[in-house]
């Protein structure tokens, strides 16, 4: 799945298709690229999207990256590629049959994007329904979605969106719920979620908690206990995992030096963003980089 790189990942905007609900897309694998081919874009490079893919497969499989690990989707089981992910799909999506929704991160109304934690990174690993119920459910849910997106000249134009937002909802929360509880589901942990909303906006700019905690009006004290709570590890472990993230993506799917992806996460310099590399990997971005683009071919 490798493919030419500069210094930006291919970053996909979110374009609505006449006559349809605006905000959210179904179609099946030939229209997947269709629509990518007319915008001038190939799947099969890294992209960025700047929003959600919900992708299941019907017969065949397909192989996908995501975040530069390879996974294989096989039929039945699902890929949730969250907004900013980078994104791969192999060659068989000219060859499987399935499904892909595609929609826009605000599409959902906000209890429903709170109970499946949509502003959450997902892990990428397919989602896989063990049982028969689970299965059939899912593909029902999915099978009125479909339908529902495609008749739009029955209903006014604002209760078909309400109705095709109602039927994503059932969907993505029996997905984001598959596998059992969600990461971070702490029942009143607002100072966490706040605290993940302003890592995700800055975390460019800052890697101190004490500055997160100044701009959110919670102590150090308060944001390392929410944290904990939520994940296992304290704020800082939060920071650091997505300042780590967002290096391992500049540097394997770019060929921005170590010096430019120092300055763009916000360190002062290559020296000290290789010592926070090499503390949390065991490797030289040098030696992330060269390795996981060997895994990637």
């Amino acid at each position: 799945m490798s493919k030419n790189r500069h210094t930006e990942v291919t970053a996909v905007p979110f374009r609505a298709s006449i006559g349809a609900p605006h905000g959210v897309e179904v179609m099946d694998f030939a229209g997947l690229l269709a629509r990518a081919h007319g915008h001038g874009i190939d799947p099969s490079g890294p992209l960025r999207p700047a929003f959600h893919h919900l992708v299941t497969v019907r017969s065949g499989t397909l192989r996908y990256a995501l975040d530069f690990t390879e996974h294989t989707l096989s039929e039945g089981a699902w890929l949730w590629a969250r907004p900013g992910q980078i994104l791969q799909y192999g060659p068989e999506l000219t060859e499987a049959h399935g499904t892909v929704v595609l929609f826009q991160p605000g599409f959902l109304s906000t209890p429903t994007a709170e109970a499946t934690r949509t502003d959450q990174l997902a892990a990428g690993q397919p989602l896989i329904p063990q049982t028969d119920y689970e299965r059939q459910t899912l593909r029902h849910m999915l099978d009125l979605l479909e339908r529902e997106h495609q008749r739009h000249d029955d209903l006014p134009p604002d209760v078909h969106i309400e109705v095709v937002r109602h039927l994503l909802a059932a969907l993505v929360l029996r997905l984001a719920h598959l596998n059992g509880p969600l990461p971070g589901d702490v029942p009143g942990n607002e100072a966490y979620r706040r605290l993940q909303q302003a890592v995700e906006r800055d975390f460019a700019r800052t890697h101190r908690v004490e500055d997160y905690a100044k701009q959110l009006g919670y102590s150090v004290r308060t944001l390392t206990r929410a944290t904990r709570a939520a994940t296992g590890s304290g704020a800082k472990q939060m920071i650091d995992d997505r300042v780590l993230l967002e290096a391992k993506r500049l540097l394997v799917h770019t060929d921005l030096s170590s010096t430019a992806v120092a300055e763009r996460l916000g360190f002062p310099g290559s020296t000290v963003f290789t010592r926070f590399f090499r503390q949390r990997t065991g490797d030289t971005p040098t030696a992330f980089r060269s390795r996981a683009r060997g895994n990637l071919r």
